[in-house]
């Protein structure tokens, strides 16, 4: 398939995926605050995102976007502007817990976890940077030009981040019943994570 070293590239993407960053602080956020369902479908909209950074690499897409510094800033800003807006609807969320009939329609609040996820990956420029810089050290020069490759290892590397961000969900899940039956704490996890939010939007808006 024009793959080398494919254990190697599993080790390697298995020791970035598992790397706290920003997928892993909002998989850890819906799951202990939401619960397991919303862990998991934002585990699916984050590695959705995997899939469409994928795409873009292997179509030469990305590549053009590297080499374009309006196209590379226009979606940093974007990407940036997301992750501070979501940041501040937690840290206008003054509710301590929802009564039932506070609560968002199951269906409707999963929707919203997995856009959120999908977005917040997809919107991050850097991710496709990342992608074009390691993904062809694996492939064979030869097939270089071959899009084949390249969906593979992003196909891979997506099972793998579903599999450790749905350990991790469940894992956090755990947590979830008692943070939520103690108000205060409910109500500072929704705003430090706000402010964590906030702070990696700007620091994907920076240089």
């Amino acid at each position: 398939m024009g793959i080398e070293n494919f254990i190697t590239f599993m080790l390697t993407a298995l020791i970035f995926i598992m790397t706290p960053g920003m997928d892993t602080i909002f998989v850890l956020n819906k799951s202990i605050i939401q619960g397991r369902r919303s862990g998991i479908f934002a585990t699916l909209g984050i590695n959705t995102g995997v899939l469409t950074h994928t795409l873009f690499g292997a179509l030469g897409l990305s590549v053009l976007l590297s080499k374009s510094e309006f196209a590379f800033s226009m979606i940093k800003y974007i990407g940036a502007i997301y992750l501070i807006y979501l940041g501040y609807l937690n840290l206008r969320n003054n509710k301590n817990v929802l009564s039932p009939q506070e609560t968002p329609q199951p269906q409707k609040r999963v929707k919203s976890d997995f856009w959120s996820g999908f977005l917040t990956n997809s919107l991050n420029p850097k991710v496709a940077l990342f992608f074009i810089a390691f993904f062809p050290q694996f492939i064979n020069p030869t097939q270089i030009e071959n899009p084949v490759p390249f969906i593979l290892l992003g196909f891979t590397f997506a099972i793998m981040g579903i599999a450790w961000y749905l350990s991790l969900t469940i894992f956090a899940s755990f947590f979830s019943d008692k943070i939520l039956n103690n108000p205060s704490t409910s109500l500072w996890l929704n705003k430090g994570s706000g402010l964590i939010f906030i702070l990696m939007g700007i620091k994907i808006a920076l240089p």
